[in-house]
């Protein structure tokens, strides 16, 4: 139900939630320290979630962390090292919700696809993305 793409070293590249999670309550899928935060919730008919605002808290992000929700469609998302390497690949597809938290990242959709993409803003044009050559499949 969820995936999580790694290093070798350990640093999460990739969370991918597949459309079948299903768990009561709340399920935050990122460390607290992520710039993006990803959670699932769950709450049965009734469930009152109180009125809030948020207050505002100055914040650093140095990197952009992008969320992927495949409305439709299926593609394959590979998954590079911050040093472009190719580290692997995986499938998602209608329903899944993907996280791309660190490292690299390049699709090939196997079907017409359909997606959200939710990332921090502003957007920095040309400064905010370094594009490479994507990994050979024989």
């Amino acid at each position: 139900m969820i995936d999580t793409i790694k290093t070798a070293a350990g640093q999460i590249i990739a969370i991918i939630v597949r459309s079948d999670f299903n768990k009561p309550g709340i399920h935050f899928f990122t460390p607290d320290d992520f710039s993006q935060q990803l959670a699932y919730m769950h709450h049965p008919a009734g469930h009152v979630i109180l009125p809030h605002v948020h207050n505002e808290v100055k914040r650093e992000v140095l990197y952009t962390k992008e969320v992927l929700v495949i409305k439709r469609g299926k593609m394959r998302c590979d998954f590079y090292s911050d040093n472009k390497e190719y580290l692997e690949s995986a499938v998602v597809e209608t329903g899944d919700v993907i996280l791309l938290a660190a490292g690299g990242h390049g699709f090939e959709c196997i079907e017409e696809t359909e997606m959200y993409e939710i990332k921090q803003g502003p957007y920095a044009g040309d400064n905010d993305k370094t594009r490479f050559e994507p990994h050979k499949f024989d």
